[in-house]
Protein backbone atom coordinates (compact mmCIF):
# COMPACT_ATOMS: atom_id res chain seq x y z
CA UNK A 1 0.00 0.00 0.00
CA UNK A 2 1.16 3.45 -0.79
CA UNK A 3 1.38 6.03 1.98
CA UNK A 4 -0.83 9.11 1.96
CA UNK A 5 0.95 12.30 1.40
CA UNK A 6 2.03 14.04 4.55
CA UNK A 7 -0.06 17.12 3.72
CA UNK A 8 -3.14 15.02 3.22
CA UNK A 9 -2.34 13.10 6.38
CA UNK A 10 -2.19 16.34 8.43
CA UNK A 11 -5.45 17.46 6.96
CA UNK A 12 -7.13 14.29 8.08
CA UNK A 13 -9.35 14.78 11.02
CA UNK A 14 -8.33 12.94 14.03
CA UNK A 15 -10.81 10.55 15.45
CA UNK A 16 -12.88 12.16 18.19
CA UNK A 17 -12.01 15.78 17.29
CA UNK A 18 -14.61 18.27 16.01
CA UNK A 19 -13.89 19.77 12.70
CA UNK A 20 -12.59 23.31 12.89
CA UNK A 21 -14.84 25.91 11.20
CA UNK A 22 -13.50 27.34 8.06
CA UNK A 23 -12.48 30.94 8.30
CA UNK A 24 -14.61 33.48 6.42
CA UNK A 25 -13.38 36.80 5.08
CA UNK A 26 -14.92 40.06 6.64
CA UNK A 27 -16.81 42.34 4.38
CA UNK A 28 -15.90 46.07 4.55
CA UNK A 29 -18.44 48.12 6.68
CA UNK A 30 -20.33 50.89 5.00
CA UNK A 31 -20.06 54.44 6.49
CA UNK A 32 -23.09 55.64 8.46
CA UNK A 33 -25.21 58.63 7.53
CA UNK A 34 -23.63 60.79 10.28
CA UNK A 35 -20.13 59.81 9.15
CA UNK A 36 -21.02 60.64 5.57
CA UNK A 37 -22.43 64.05 6.66
CA UNK A 38 -19.28 64.83 8.66
CA UNK A 39 -17.08 63.74 5.78
CA UNK A 40 -18.99 66.13 3.52
CA UNK A 41 -18.25 69.17 5.70
CA UNK A 42 -15.63 71.58 4.32
CA UNK A 43 -13.59 71.39 7.54
CA UNK A 44 -11.00 69.01 8.79
CA UNK A 45 -11.74 66.47 11.54
CA UNK A 46 -9.33 68.32 13.85
CA UNK A 47 -11.26 71.60 13.45
CA UNK A 48 -14.56 69.81 13.97
CA UNK A 49 -13.22 68.30 17.17
CA UNK A 50 -12.22 71.72 18.48
CA UNK A 51 -15.63 73.19 17.65
CA UNK A 52 -17.37 70.37 19.47
CA UNK A 53 -15.13 70.78 22.51
CA UNK A 54 -15.72 74.53 22.77
CA UNK A 55 -19.47 74.06 22.31
CA UNK A 56 -19.55 71.76 25.30
CA UNK A 57 -17.48 74.25 27.32
CA UNK A 58 -19.84 77.10 26.35
CA UNK A 59 -22.90 75.12 27.37
CA UNK A 60 -21.40 74.35 30.75
CA UNK A 61 -20.47 78.02 31.23
CA UNK A 62 -24.03 79.10 30.39
CA UNK A 63 -25.41 76.75 33.01
CA UNK A 64 -22.96 78.05 35.61
CA UNK A 65 -23.85 81.67 34.72
CA UNK A 66 -27.57 80.96 35.04
CA UNK A 67 -27.09 79.42 38.45
CA UNK A 68 -25.02 82.43 39.49
CA UNK A 69 -27.71 84.87 38.38
CA UNK A 70 -30.37 82.96 40.28
CA UNK A 71 -28.14 83.04 43.35
CA UNK A 72 -27.77 86.84 43.06
CA UNK A 73 -24.05 86.89 42.39
CA UNK A 74 -24.16 89.70 39.76
CA UNK A 75 -26.31 91.83 42.07
CA UNK A 76 -23.86 91.36 44.89
CA UNK A 77 -21.00 92.30 42.60
CA UNK A 78 -22.95 95.35 41.37
CA UNK A 79 -23.74 96.50 44.90
CA UNK A 80 -20.13 96.12 45.87
CA UNK A 81 -18.98 98.17 42.90
CA UNK A 82 -21.61 100.86 43.56
CA UNK A 83 -20.61 101.02 47.22
CA UNK A 84 -17.00 101.41 46.20
CA UNK A 85 -18.01 104.27 43.89
CA UNK A 86 -19.83 105.90 46.79
CA UNK A 87 -16.80 105.54 49.02
CA UNK A 88 -14.77 107.23 46.31
CA UNK A 89 -16.94 110.36 46.54
CA UNK A 90 -20.12 109.75 44.53
CA UNK A 91 -22.59 109.82 47.42
CA UNK A 92 -25.51 112.00 48.48
CA UNK A 93 -24.12 114.93 50.44
CA UNK A 94 -26.66 117.59 49.41
CA UNK A 95 -30.43 117.58 48.77
CA UNK A 96 -32.02 120.39 46.78
CA UNK A 97 -35.81 120.80 47.09
CA UNK A 98 -37.91 123.03 44.83
CA UNK A 99 -41.63 123.81 44.94
CA UNK A 100 -42.15 123.21 48.66
CA UNK A 101 -44.57 125.69 50.26
CA UNK A 102 -46.75 123.95 52.83
CA UNK A 103 -45.23 120.51 53.38
CA UNK A 104 -42.59 120.10 56.09
CA UNK A 105 -39.10 120.13 54.58
CA UNK A 106 -37.77 117.71 57.19
CA UNK A 107 -40.29 115.11 56.00
CA UNK A 108 -38.80 115.22 52.51
CA UNK A 109 -35.28 114.78 53.90
CA UNK A 110 -36.40 111.71 55.82
CA UNK A 111 -37.70 110.02 52.67
CA UNK A 112 -34.38 110.55 50.90
CA UNK A 113 -32.07 109.60 53.74
CA UNK A 114 -34.04 106.49 54.68
CA UNK A 115 -31.99 104.35 52.27
CA UNK A 116 -29.75 101.34 52.76
CA UNK A 117 -26.87 103.33 51.33
CA UNK A 118 -26.15 106.93 50.39
CA UNK A 119 -23.92 105.90 47.50
CA UNK A 120 -25.30 107.78 44.50
CA UNK A 121 -25.67 104.70 42.25
CA UNK A 122 -27.63 102.86 44.97
CA UNK A 123 -30.22 105.60 45.68
CA UNK A 124 -33.46 104.51 44.01
CA UNK A 125 -35.01 107.61 42.44
CA UNK A 126 -38.35 105.91 41.82
CA UNK A 127 -38.50 104.64 45.39
CA UNK A 128 -37.96 108.17 46.74
CA UNK A 129 -40.65 109.50 44.38
CA UNK A 130 -43.21 106.87 45.43
CA UNK A 131 -42.57 107.63 49.09
CA UNK A 132 -43.20 111.33 48.52
CA UNK A 133 -46.43 110.69 46.58
CA UNK A 134 -47.93 109.06 49.67
CA UNK A 135 -48.15 112.47 51.38
CA UNK A 136 -51.45 114.32 50.75
CA UNK A 137 -49.82 117.64 49.89
CA UNK A 138 -47.67 116.11 47.11
CA UNK A 139 -49.47 116.04 43.78
CA UNK A 140 -46.35 115.04 41.83
CA UNK A 141 -42.61 114.71 42.42
CA UNK A 142 -39.54 114.45 40.19
CA UNK A 143 -36.26 113.13 41.56
CA UNK A 144 -32.93 113.34 39.71
CA UNK A 145 -29.18 113.03 40.33
CA UNK A 146 -26.77 115.90 39.91
CA UNK A 147 -23.32 114.38 40.09
CA UNK A 148 -21.17 114.10 41.97
CA UNK A 149 -23.12 114.46 45.24
CA UNK A 150 -26.46 116.29 44.83
CA UNK A 151 -29.97 114.87 44.72
CA UNK A 152 -32.56 117.26 43.24
CA UNK A 153 -36.25 116.99 44.14
CA UNK A 154 -38.96 119.06 42.42
CA UNK A 155 -42.34 118.88 44.17
CA UNK A 156 -45.71 120.00 42.86
CA UNK A 157 -47.99 120.64 45.81
CA UNK A 158 -51.78 120.48 45.83
CA UNK A 159 -53.70 123.74 46.16
CA UNK A 160 -56.36 123.99 48.89
CA UNK A 161 -59.74 124.86 47.40
CA UNK A 162 -62.20 124.54 50.28
CA UNK A 163 -62.73 123.49 53.89
CA UNK A 164 -64.67 120.27 54.45
CA UNK A 165 -66.61 119.85 57.70
CA UNK A 166 -67.52 116.27 58.57
CA UNK A 167 -68.38 114.80 61.97
CA UNK A 168 -67.20 117.98 63.65
CA UNK A 169 -63.76 117.96 62.05
CA UNK A 170 -62.49 120.61 59.65
CA UNK A 171 -60.21 119.53 56.82
CA UNK A 172 -58.56 121.33 53.93
CA UNK A 173 -59.28 119.74 50.55
CA UNK A 174 -57.96 120.32 47.05
CA UNK A 175 -60.15 120.91 43.94
CA UNK A 176 -60.59 117.18 43.43
CA UNK A 177 -61.63 116.63 47.05
CA UNK A 178 -58.39 115.09 48.37
CA UNK A 179 -58.10 115.78 52.14
CA UNK A 180 -54.89 117.67 52.88
CA UNK A 181 -54.70 118.49 56.58
CA UNK A 182 -56.89 119.35 59.54
CA UNK A 183 -57.53 122.96 60.48
CA UNK A 184 -58.87 124.48 63.69
CA UNK A 185 -61.92 126.76 63.84
CA UNK A 186 -59.67 129.54 65.11
CA UNK A 187 -57.46 129.27 62.02
CA UNK A 188 -60.16 128.92 59.37
CA UNK A 189 -58.82 130.10 56.01
CA UNK A 190 -60.90 132.27 53.70
CA UNK A 191 -62.18 129.34 51.63
CA UNK A 192 -65.64 127.94 50.82
CA UNK A 193 -67.10 125.65 53.49
CA UNK A 194 -68.57 122.25 52.55
CA UNK A 195 -70.59 120.27 55.06
CA UNK A 196 -71.65 116.65 55.10
CA UNK A 197 -70.65 113.07 54.47
CA UNK A 198 -68.92 112.77 51.11
CA UNK A 199 -69.17 116.51 50.41
CA UNK A 200 -65.45 116.64 49.63
CA UNK A 201 -65.97 114.48 46.55
CA UNK A 202 -68.55 117.02 45.29
CA UNK A 203 -66.27 120.06 45.38
CA UNK A 204 -66.12 120.33 41.59
CA UNK A 205 -69.95 120.12 41.36
CA UNK A 206 -70.36 122.77 44.09
CA UNK A 207 -67.99 125.12 42.31
CA UNK A 208 -69.78 124.64 39.00
CA UNK A 209 -73.19 125.25 40.62
CA UNK A 210 -72.17 128.60 42.10
CA UNK A 211 -70.28 129.66 39.00
CA UNK A 212 -73.59 129.66 37.13
CA UNK A 213 -74.67 132.57 39.39
CA UNK A 214 -71.47 134.52 40.13
CA UNK A 215 -73.34 137.39 41.77
CA UNK A 216 -74.57 135.02 44.50
CA UNK A 217 -71.22 133.48 45.42
CA UNK A 218 -70.18 136.17 47.88
CA UNK A 219 -73.50 135.78 49.73
CA UNK A 220 -73.10 132.01 50.30
CA UNK A 221 -71.58 131.18 53.67
CA UNK A 222 -71.59 127.37 53.34
CA UNK A 223 -72.94 124.55 51.22
CA UNK A 224 -74.21 121.23 52.62
CA UNK A 225 -74.33 117.97 50.68
CA UNK A 226 -77.51 116.30 51.92
CA UNK A 227 -78.09 112.56 51.73
CA UNK A 228 -75.48 112.20 49.01
CA UNK A 229 -78.00 113.54 46.50
CA UNK A 230 -78.61 117.33 46.70
CA UNK A 231 -77.40 120.72 48.00
CA UNK A 232 -78.48 123.15 50.73
CA UNK A 233 -77.04 126.67 50.56
CA UNK A 234 -76.54 128.77 53.70
CA UNK A 235 -76.38 132.53 53.20
CA UNK A 236 -74.48 135.10 55.22
CA UNK A 237 -77.82 136.74 56.07
CA UNK A 238 -78.94 133.54 57.86
CA UNK A 239 -81.33 131.88 55.39
CA UNK A 240 -81.12 128.35 53.97
CA UNK A 241 -81.98 127.46 50.38
CA UNK A 242 -82.93 123.84 49.72
CA UNK A 243 -82.26 122.82 46.10
CA UNK A 244 -83.70 119.83 44.21
CA UNK A 245 -81.83 116.66 43.30
CA UNK A 246 -79.93 116.50 40.04
CA UNK A 247 -77.26 118.83 38.69
CA UNK A 248 -79.37 120.41 35.96
CA UNK A 249 -82.39 120.73 38.23
CA UNK A 250 -80.31 122.43 40.94
CA UNK A 251 -78.83 124.89 38.43
CA UNK A 252 -82.28 125.76 37.07
CA UNK A 253 -83.73 126.24 40.58
CA UNK A 254 -80.85 128.49 41.62
CA UNK A 255 -81.31 130.60 38.50
CA UNK A 256 -85.01 131.00 39.32
CA UNK A 257 -84.21 131.95 42.92
CA UNK A 258 -81.76 134.63 41.83
CA UNK A 259 -84.31 136.05 39.39
CA UNK A 260 -87.01 136.31 42.09
CA UNK A 261 -84.57 137.76 44.62
CA UNK A 262 -83.55 140.36 42.09
CA UNK A 263 -87.09 141.63 41.63
CA UNK A 264 -88.71 141.00 45.03
CA UNK A 265 -85.81 140.74 47.46
CA UNK A 266 -85.88 137.44 49.31
CA UNK A 267 -82.60 137.63 51.22
CA UNK A 268 -82.17 139.80 54.28
CA UNK A 269 -85.89 140.06 55.13
CA UNK A 270 -85.85 137.74 58.13
CA UNK A 271 -87.03 134.58 56.46
CA UNK A 272 -85.79 131.27 57.82
CA UNK A 273 -85.30 129.67 54.46
CA UNK A 274 -86.54 128.78 51.02
CA UNK A 275 -87.59 125.34 49.89
CA UNK A 276 -87.14 124.59 46.20
CA UNK A 277 -86.89 120.82 46.41
CA UNK A 278 -89.92 120.82 44.17
CA UNK A 279 -88.51 122.61 41.14
CA UNK A 280 -91.97 123.92 40.17
CA UNK A 281 -92.47 126.08 43.25
CA UNK A 282 -90.72 128.13 45.92
CA UNK A 283 -91.83 127.76 49.53
CA UNK A 284 -90.83 130.58 51.88
CA UNK A 285 -90.29 129.57 55.50
CA UNK A 286 -90.94 132.28 58.11
CA UNK A 287 -89.67 132.66 61.63
CA UNK A 288 -92.55 132.30 64.16
CA UNK A 289 -92.54 134.67 67.13
CA UNK A 290 -93.37 132.96 70.46
CA UNK A 291 -94.64 135.01 73.39
CA UNK A 292 -92.54 134.65 76.57
CA UNK A 293 -94.07 132.19 79.10
CA UNK A 294 -96.13 133.70 81.95
CA UNK A 295 -94.90 133.65 85.57
CA UNK A 296 -95.22 130.32 87.31
CA UNK A 297 -98.60 130.06 89.05
CA UNK A 298 -101.34 127.63 89.81
CA UNK A 299 -103.24 128.75 86.79
CA UNK A 300 -102.99 126.67 83.61
CA UNK A 301 -100.11 127.56 81.39
CA UNK A 302 -101.10 129.82 78.49
CA UNK A 303 -100.63 128.48 74.99
CA UNK A 304 -97.97 130.16 72.87
CA UNK A 305 -99.07 132.82 70.46
CA UNK A 306 -99.57 131.94 66.84
CA UNK A 307 -96.75 132.77 64.46
CA UNK A 308 -96.87 136.16 62.87
CA UNK A 309 -98.11 136.29 59.32
CA UNK A 310 -96.28 138.25 56.70
CA UNK A 311 -97.20 138.47 53.10
CA UNK A 312 -94.58 136.66 51.01
CA UNK A 313 -93.49 138.05 47.68
CA UNK A 314 -95.76 137.40 44.78
CA UNK A 315 -95.30 134.09 43.04
CA UNK A 316 -94.14 132.25 46.18
CA UNK A 317 -95.77 129.91 48.67
CA UNK A 318 -95.49 129.89 52.43
CA UNK A 319 -94.59 127.23 54.90
CA UNK A 320 -93.55 126.73 58.47
CA UNK A 321 -90.26 125.18 59.51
Amino acid sequence: MSRRPAQAQRATTRRGEKPKPRGTARRPQRAGVLDQAIAGLPISPETLHKVTTWSIVGAVAAVVLTVGILAGVPQMIGVGVAQAVGDAGLKVDEIQIDGLKRMDRATVYEQVLDQDSRAMPLVSLEDVRQRLLKFPWVKDARVSRRLPSTLHIAIEERTPAAVWQNHGQLMLIDPSGVPLEAVSPEAMPDLPLLIGEGANTQEAARKHLLETQPGLRSLVKATSWVGNRRWDLFFTSGEKLQLPEGEDEAIAALKKFVAIDGTQRLLGRGYVGFDMRDANKLVVRRQGVIEPPPPVSTAPTAAPAAPTTTTPPAGTGTGEG
